[in-house]
């Protein structure tokens, strides 16, 4: 069986992020499931606004070379999706865009290719991101990543107790469970 390494992180910023909270049920679930996971947060990793004229005048952000370092050296991915109009949110597609450019030489699909991708999503709506993760689903794929089957958490803000933990166990059972059947997958595939 593979070494399992998962690079986790949420397409959001936002100090109390939903999907960062539920993002942590599936880092806890792929742990107990024996892989090693490295979460980052995209806050710490600032990058322009993806744009073909500024890359060519001045390279490529360092962030960007920090966080491609961190993704070549994992197997696998997990990355909550806020749905931001039915759609992907315009962090996660320009962290996306700079890390599917090519450095060096290498190909820009490096970061991606033959990864296993979890991908999950959480919002007080009743569709719970649903619309937008095949969106996402979709990116990663044409960029190499074999995608599990998509979890979407509807009206997470029931999800939590006070003290921030996933009360609902219904839910908690389903996201990790996605953390655990990525490590899981990665292990026989690997």
């Amino acid at each position: 069986m593979a070494e399992v390494h998962i690079l986790a992180f949420a397409g959001s910023t936002r100090k109390e992020s939903w999907n960062r909270k539920v993002l942590n049920v599936a880092v806890e679930g792929a742990r107990d499931a024996g892989a090693t996971v490295t979460l980052v947060n995209l806050a710490d990793y600032p990058m322009p606004i993806y744009d073909a004229d500024w890359h060519e005048a001045n390279g490529v952000p360092e962030n960007m070379l920090r966080l491609r370092e961190k993704m070549m050296q994992a197997n696998g991915l997990l990355i909550a999706s806020p749905e931001y109009n039915t759609s992907i949110t315009p962090l996660l597609k320009n962290t996306i865009d700079w890390l599917s450019q090519s450095v060096d030489g290498a190909s820009g699909s490096a970061p991606f290719a033959n990864k296993i991708g979890g991908l999950l999503g959480a919002s007080n709506g009743a569709f719970g991101t649903i619309r937008a993760l095949p969106h996402v689903s979709y990116i990663l794929s044409n960029l190499g990543v074999f995608m599990l089957p998509v979890v979407a958490v509807p009206g997470v803000s029931q999800a939590f107790d006070a003290a921030g933990n996933m009360s609902n166990e219904r839910t908690k059972k389903m996201v990790a469970g996605l953390g655990a059947k990525l490590a899981q997958t990665i292990a026989k595939l690997g």
